[in-house]
């Protein structure tokens, strides 16, 4: 009789590794600081790196997540993340469709990068696990990205139930303002990648996180 299988750690703060992002740093490694600061959730993407080479990175950074109880996600490649036994593939709009990607892979995690209304009911429709939106601020991590809002926050949160991520030029003092608009997480790359101290940086969304999940206090004279 097969155990069931263990549940995945909460969606919050989404680390996404990528080697033009990381200032040169060695990748595996910076995983493991992440990991140590408290994130769970962690996406590979390196698009200039041959098939061979992603699949190398991908299996030795794969083990360090899931040995720390994580959720590993290889972007674009399908085949690389069941190679690997990776746990999601995350699809953008110009990849293998969604909808093919849940086909051919039905117990993987599959995220979806999505830059309006219709698109993230599209990808939700086609069976993604969770939505990437944006950009909800101008950004450097991605050379040619489309600028939607904090707007499109608001617009995409009454249409979807799968978890909405944000991503984009997202720094821990716009934490608070991404989340108010409808965000359940909140995806960065080179506010990690290239911060002086990554893990101090991962601790510093984090709390910004939590704190701006938490119930504001009621007025003093009520709380008598």
């Amino acid at each position: 009789m097969e155990g069931r299988a263990a549940p995945r750690p909460p969606l919050d703060l989404y680390v996404i590794l990528d080697r033009a992002a990381s200032g040169g740093r060695d990748l595996v490694a910076l995983a493991g600081a992440v990991l140590g600061a408290g994130v769970r959730w962690i996406q590979l993407r390196d698009k200039e790196a041959t098939t061979r080479g992603l699949t190398t990175l991908a299996r030795e950074m794969g083990a360090r997540v899931r040995a720390a109880g994580g959720v590993f996600v290889v972007n674009d490649r399908l085949d690389v993340a069941l190679a690997v036994g990776a746990d999601g593939v995350h699809l953008g709009q110009d990849d293998l469709p969604a909808a093919e990607g849940r086909r051919l892979a039905p117990g993987l995690v599959l995220g979806v990068s999505t830059h309006s209304l219709e698109q993230a009911r599209r990808a939700q429709a086609d069976g993604a696990d969770y939505l990437a939106l944006g950009s909800i601020f101008p950004t450097g991590s991605k050379a040619s990205f489309e600028l939607v809002g904090l707007e499109a926050l608001r617009l995409v949160r009454p249409h979807v139930t799968v978890p909405l991520v944000a991503i984009g030029g997202i720094t821990v003092d716009r934490v608070p303002s991404v989340l108010a608009a409808g965000a359940d997480a909140v995806a960065v790359i080179s506010a990690i990648g290239l911060a002086g101290d990554p893990a101090a940086a991962t601790a510093a969304f984090l709390q910004a996180i939590r704190q701006a999940r938490r119930p504001a206090a009621p007025p003093e004279h009520m709380a008598r």
